[in-house]
């Protein structure tokens, strides 16, 4: 399954954002951000699907190869491949609770870039991945997304921090106590 997966995405380093696609989820500020920057021999793949997906992705053209709309994942453990595909997980939201998939994204070693909306920026403090405001998520990620393509040594780092906290502070038992 993970295999097939990788074959789908390519060769290429992955950027993965997994959610729904809907206004407070922002994620037209990273797409924003994604064609400014155009990283070479990396991909953004966006997961998930919702009311504004057929809009954003109208805004892709065929020059756009480096991004690729996956669409609704039902199958867990295809999701699970993906994350594990992926390098860089980006959660750009404006308004959020505590992610999911930003919890899962830690699980799988993926190194963590999400907003301080709702609890995401309290669960990757202390160095567990790296914390955007809400303000300016597009300028931020033009930034960003340059440095951590330059230093795989820096995104496997935060990766491997990412699940460590993952691991000391939300195991799967005590998320399901809480749900």
């Amino acid at each position: 399954s993970r295999k097939e997966v990788r074959n789908q995405l390519g060769s290429r380093r992955i950027f993965l954002y997994m959610g729904r696609i809907a206004a407070e989820k922002n994620v037209e500020a990273l797409l924003r951000a994604w064609k400014l920057v155009s990283p070479d021999g990396c991909r953004l793949v966006i997961v998930g699907d919702g009311p504004l997906r057929p809009t954003l992705q109208n805004t892709t053209t065929e020059d756009d190869d480096n991004i690729l709309w996956w669409g609704y994942e039902s199958n867990l453990e295809k999701k699970i491949a993906l994350l594990q595909c992926a390098e860089v997980f980006v959660l750009p939201s404006l308004v959020e609770g505590l992610s999911l998939a930003l919890l899962e994204a830690m699980a799988t070693g993926t190194a963590c870039v999400a907003t301080d909306a709702g609890a995401d920026g309290e669960v990757l403090k202390g160095g567990a991945g790296i914390v955007l405001s809400t303000q300016g998520v597009t300028t931020q990620l033009r930034t960003l997304l340059p440095v951590l393509k330059e230093q795989p040594i820096l995104t496997s780092e935060l990766g491997k921090r990412a699940r460590c906290r993952v691991l000391e502070r939300y195991t799967l038992t005590r998320n399901i106590d809480a749900l």
